[in-house]
C-alpha cells in the first residue's frame, strides 16, 4: 500500500473508542521516528537552530495515518 505522509512512527494500538461515525484510536509508540519539518528560513533563524540543539516538537495535524503491514 502506497500513501503520501512521509514521516512515520511504529506504533501499537492502545484503545479504541467506537463512535456511529468516528473513532478514537490511542497508541503507544514502540519505536523512535525521525522526524523532519519545514519552517521559514526567518523562523529557524529567530530560534537559532544548529545541529545538536535539543528542541521539543509540536505535531500539528489534521492527520493521522494509521497503515497496517500487508498479510
Amino acid at each position: 500500500m502506497k500513501y503520501g505522509a512521509r514521516n512515520n512512527i511504529i506504533a501499537t494500538v492502545k484503545s479504541m473508542k467506537k463512535g456511529d461515525i468516528m473513532s478514537l484510536v490511542k497508541y503507544d509508540i514502540t519505536q523512535p521516528a525521525e522526524m523532519a519539518s519545514v519552517l521559514t528560513t526567518e523562523s529557524a533563524e529567530d530560534l537559532d537552530l544548529k545541529p545538536g540543539d535539543k528542541v521539543q516538537l509540536i505535531i500539528k495535524a489534521i492527520h493521522v495515518l494509521p497503515v497496517k503491514g500487508e498479510k
